[in-house]
């Protein structure tokens, strides 16, 4: 079911915005092969992918000792719960560095070490794709704390010995 609502979403995506400044449909397919959605979706009450929150935030959070609960945020282009204030070098910052544009780095549950490799070419394309989603207002819950009350779901992530 995963990879068909993917698949549907990313072509009516890609038809729809398909002049964008990067490569939409190679971003698509790096926002697939790299499980974007796998995270940063939402999820409906039976557990399986939600279509109206595609990329629009994920559902479940994740606790990491020490650093407390994080929630993948909204990556939809939506001004005020999303990516759509963010510009295209912030956007990449964040995938390739960590790096938020208030300065915060991001949760070390968002493999950004591994895509700072990205080539400039791949990451315009990346952001292309994001750009050309459709927006949803979707807020996720801010981090919390350890030791706080998450208000939301969350996996708890144990660190190997």
């Amino acid at each position: 079911m995963k990879q068909t609502l993917t698949t549907i979403i990313a072509i009516s995506v890609v038809s729809a915005a398909h002049a964008a400044g990067g490569s939409v449909e190679r971003g698509a397919y790096l926002v697939s092969i790299m499980d974007c959605a796998g995270c940063h979706s939402g999820r409906a009450p039976d557990g399986a992918p939600d279509p109206d929150a595609y990329l629009a935030g994920g559902a479940l959070g994740f606790e990491l000792p020490g650093l407390g609960v994080f929630w993948p945020p909204n990556l939809t282009p939506d001004v005020e719960t999303g990516l759509g204030a963010w510009s295209d070098e912030e956007i990449v910052d964040a995938i390739r560095a960590g790096m938020r544009p208030d300065g915060r780095t991001l949760a070390p549950i968002m493999p950004w070490e591994s895509y700072s490799v990205l080539t400039d070419s791949d990451a315009a394309d990346l952001v292309a794709y994001l750009r050309a989603l459709p927006p949803v207002r979707r807020a996720t819950p801010p981090p919390v704390p350890t030791g706080g009350t998450a208000g939301a779901p969350y996996f708890a992530v144990a660190m190997p010995n």
